[in-house]
């Protein structure tokens, strides 16, 4: 038997809408008979049928998530983070992985339409923007997170890749090291932004740029991630002068390039010091503890809930940017000195 608010309501000799301030923790009510209300609806078990509050309310007290890896742990730790801070407001969070696929992030897009979320949060892989502002020829708020797009107006929360990627190299030119290579992500605004840091920080020393140091592994996944990372320091034991420093775009890049380089015989750091962008969980207990930029993987979904709740008050109309400044975390992997 469905349980409805108006049986509860006329057991207790209530209002419906008394059950529902109830139910909504709201002040204006007597705390008895919040109590007694609570009590009852423990009983009999009730649940919200959120699909009639929603034609009600205009409200679906859902917000959809959509990243290209749900295994990687940045994306990972960005949904636990956005999803505590909305459930202190009574959203619930609808994760999906378009697995870097532009067409099944279109699908997911689509199906997530279709269920009148309140608000999109999207990393997204498309090469540009369009299929995106159907988002908002639809009414519904967008977030991005990560990856923007040049000349496409939206909400924005990310990282400052550029000075992630001086932060690294800058790093090991303090650590004594004097030929560094990089090892690149896909040709995105991000992989590019943190190629330019390195760059940047090796013109700002007086080091010389090798193009030959700078060795490119495509768009790699937490799940091959390793595999690229291995692949690409094969080609970088191969150079003459070895490099003796390396930032990696990623973590499970600098994993497989340090497994490749331990295999091949060579002490980290001493022989070669080693660094990846990303800070993940598990960064410190590898064999080597990895050093590595950290991206503030927490923070972005804690001010991405800020954003969204913003929006649906809409307390502001105009496209809002949020940059974080990374921060460089040292462990044994690259220090020297």
């Amino acid at each position: 038997m469905v349980i409805r608010l108006k049986d509860i309501a006329e057991e207790l000799g209530v209002s419906v809408v008394t059950v529902s301030r109830a139910l909504r923790d709201r002040p204006d009510i007597a705390r008895e008979t919040k109590a007694k209300i609570l009590e009852r609806v423990r009983q009999l078990n009730y649940r919200p049928n959120l699909m009639a509050r929603s034609l009600v309310t205009g409200r679906s007290s859902l917000i959809g998530l959509v990243v290209p890896d749900l295994i990687h742990p940045f994306f990972a730790e960005i949904a636990k983070s956005l999803a505590a801070a909305l459930r202190k407001k009574d959203y619930f969070l609808i994760v999906s992985s378009s697995e870097s696929d532009p067409q099944l992030e279109q699908d997911e897009i689509e199906h997530m339409l279709a269920h009148h979320l309140d608000c999109f949060v999207i990393a997204s892989c498309q090469k540009d923007p369009e299929s995106l502002r159907r988002i908002g020829e639809a009414g519904v708020p967008l977030v991005l997170i990560d990856r923007s797009f040049s000349g496409f107006s939206s909400n924005f929360i990310g990282v400052n890749d550029h000075r992630a990627g001086e932060l690294a190299v800058e790093h090991l030119i303090a650590q004594g090291c004097r030929r560094i290579a990089h090892i690149r992500g896909p040709v995105t605004n991000i992989g590019n932004s943190r190629a330019e840091g390195y760059r940047s920080a090796l013109h700002k020393h007086g080091l010389p740029v090798h193009e030959q140091y700078v060795v490119a592994c495509g768009e790699a996944s937490d799940s091959d991630g390793e595999t690229r990372g291995k692949r690409a320091m094969e080609e970088i034991l191969a150079l003459k002068p070895r490099p003796d420093g390396i930032f990696c775009f990623n973590d499970t890049i600098a994993v497989g390039a340090m497994v490749s380089a331990i295999d091949a015989g060579l002490r980290i750091p001493r022989d070669m010091a080693i660094l990846g962008c990303g800070n993940f969980h598990y960064s410190s207990k590898l064999r080597v503890p990895l050093s590595s930029v950290d991206q503030k993987s927490k923070e972005i979904g804690e001010r991405t809930a800020k954003m969204i709740f913003s929006l649906l008050e809409k307390s502001s109309s105009r496209p809002r940017t949020v940059i974080l400044e990374p921060e460089l975390i040292v462990r044994e992997s690259s220090r020297l000195k």
